[in-house]
């Protein structure tokens, strides 16, 4: 067995393991009938069905939710791409949803208020996303690096500090959009212009946009970075083994402050995506926890960029097909379960890797003799 096959095979099992537990929970509250045919539909919520395609079906069938699928792995893998870039040089991250809803917010006002060419508007929201997240991320990174401040502690209550500044002030206050005729009430800011939004692939019949090969360019990019480039080695010298890295001359504390703040873009990019690709407007809320989410999809991904991307595509589909689990009377909230006993069986990772070693000896001993 390879080292890269082991290095994988956790958490290929810990998703396999976490589906299998969820589909029991099923099976015994409901029956094992009910289980299967709630996973059937949950697979082809996200993947479409399939086989009522090939007999003649609808296209849409197929398109809508490959596109909802689509856009929920975009934001799965620049969140978890936020939270690997700072394990990277040993930080923890848990700001990546903070620091997506000030990208959010950024690339919202410079949607809607700022007059350009597609060509043109579509980067520069995109850029200022990204600068609002690396700016907030920014924050926790002096922190650590200047004044010892925990990362977690701070990076948490920059979180709520970004909720409480944007969702419960700007977004109903100073930046809310004013109604216009007989609409009463519009929460959230002004809808971004049409040069803003991310261009649909595959037209109206699914919401795939611009952002999902986005997302996917970044985690290619972050890999190259950190795998073919000496600021990467350097990088990853640094979470590795500060003290030696420092020693060999390293800059440190650069290295790591860019690190952060390479996940705070990410991060911000993550809400532009949110943005521009699907709600058209910063909302009154910013939905749901991706940025906390980012962490499950880091981990599961063995912190990889590339791995972080498969782990975000196989839970894009999963949630996208959540809501189709209703039509048999399961809450459509079971692919978060899922992830959820993912994370934590990916958490006993020690387990897994000493099972596969064992494996691996009682192998050699059985080639040894015949050897």
């Amino acid at each position: 067995m390879g080292e890269r096959t082991r290095q994988v095979l956790p958490s290929v099992l810990s998703v396999l393991l976490a589906l299998a537990v969820c589909w029991l929970t099923i099976a015994l509250t409901r029956d094992a009938d009910t289980a299967t045919r709630a996973y059937l539909q949950m697979l082809w919520g996200g993947v479409g069905n399939w086989p009522a395609f090939l007999e003649g079906g609808n296209a849409n069938a197929v398109l809508r939710p490959l596109g909802e699928a689509a856009m929920k792995a975009a934001l799965l893998t620049l969140t978890g791409l936020s939270v690997a870039v700072a394990f990277k040089v040993g930080l923890f991250n848990i700001g990546a949803q903070g620091q997506m809803i000030w990208g959010a917010l950024a690339a919202a006002l410079v949607g809607a208020h700022v007059s350009l060419p597609a060509v043109l508007h579509v980067p520069l929201a995109l850029l200022a996303a990204a600068a609002a997240g690396a700016v907030w991320s920014s924050i926790a990174g002096v922190l650590k690096l200047k004044r010892g401040v925990h990362e977690v502690i701070s990076t948490i209550m920059l979180n709520w500090v970004a909720v409480s500044l944007v969702d419960n002030w700007l977004v109903i206050g100073p930046l809310r959009a004013v109604a216009e005729g007989h609409q009463s009430s519009i929460t959230g800011t002004a809808e971004i212009l049409s040069t803003a939004q991310l261009p649909r692939l595959l037209g109206d019949s699914s919401r795939l946009n611009l952002g999902f090969p986005l997302a996917l360019v970044a985690a290619l990019a972050v890999w190259v970075w950190l795998a073919r480039t000496s600021t990467g080695y350097e990088t990853r010298a640094v979470g590795l083994t500060p003290e030696a890295a420092r020693a060999a001359g390293i800059p440190t504390l650069w290295r790591a402050g860019g690190a952060m703040a390479l996940a705070g873009a990410l991060a911000g990019l993550a809400g532009a995506v949110l943005v521009l690709g699907t709600e058209g407007r910063y909302p009154g809320t910013l939905g749901a926890p991706y940025g906390f989410d980012g962490i499950a999809i880091a981990l599961i991904g063995n912190n990889h960029p590339l791995g972080a991307a498969v782990s975000a595509a196989v839970f894009g589909i999963l949630r996208a097909g959540g809501t189709r689990m209703q039509l048999l009377g399961v809450h459509k909230s079971f692919p978060e379960l899922i992830q959820g006993f993912a994370l934590l069986f990916v958490a006993g990772r020690m387990v897994w890797l000493a099972l596969l070693d064992r494996r691996r000896s009682r192998q050699a001993a059985v080639e040894v003799p015949r050897a």
